[in-house]
């Protein structure tokens, strides 16, 4: 499938997410933060993102992630001077310390860690549309996420984020495109995929 296919279906979704009543994303962020806590380990660091508008998840959840594994590092997104997407760096989540950053993002203040930082974490919640069950995550098209995740531990255990509705069969794939080890929905919490079998087709 094409590029244009996926940007119908980033439209289709947004759209959907956007009719999404504000208690109903309430009770499916909160379980959402339950079937996470499940997935973490003490004394570990884990990545996550700051939830925005309609995309699933909250801050609670932050607070949980970091009351369970000790670290939180959230994604800092910067491009460069021609506009490029630029690889994610990171800092540390504190409670109440978010400040309005970039394009209007929640993010924590500087100072910000390398990128190399992405190592250390065991488990890494990744904003998506859609994901499949071979691991494909549909973003919002910049490519952050796929420049970045090369510098992950690779044993550790990445996360798409979702509603039950984004888990689909099937998802359009590109060659850089990094698989999902793993997906988190409201109703059926955290499920492993196929990843790396797209490599192989």
């Amino acid at each position: 499938m094409t590029t244009s296919t996926k940007a119908a279906l980033r439209e289709q979704v947004l759209a959907a997410r956007s009719l999404v009543a504000g208690d109903v994303h309430a009770v499916q962020a909160r379980m959402l933060s339950e079937q996470l806590a499940l997935a973490v380990s003490r004394d570990s660091t884990v990545c996550a993102y700051v939830p925005v508008g309609s995309e699933p998840g909250s801050i609670a959840m932050l607070d949980m992630l970091l009351r369970h594994s000790g670290r939180v590092l959230l994604p800092i997104a910067r491009t460069a001077g021609d506009g490029t997407p630029m690889r994610l760096r990171w800092a540390e989540y504190r409670p109440g310390e978010l400040v309005v950053g970039r394009w209007g993002l929640l993010e924590p203040p500087e100072p910000w860690l390398p990128d190399s930082v992405l190592a250390e974490a065991e488990m890494v919640v990744v904003p998506a549309l859609a994901v499949d069950r071979r691991g494909v995550r549909l973003g919002r098209g910049r490519g952050y996420y796929d420049r970045s995740l090369d510098a992950r531990n690779p044993q550790a255990r990445l996360i798409a984020m979702v509603r039950d509705e984004e888990f689909v069969e099937e998802l359009p794939a590109d060659p850089h495109d990094v698989p999902m080890t793993h997906v988190i929905t409201p109703g059926r919490g955290v499920v492993a995929l196929r990843a790396g079998e797209i490599a192989r087709e």
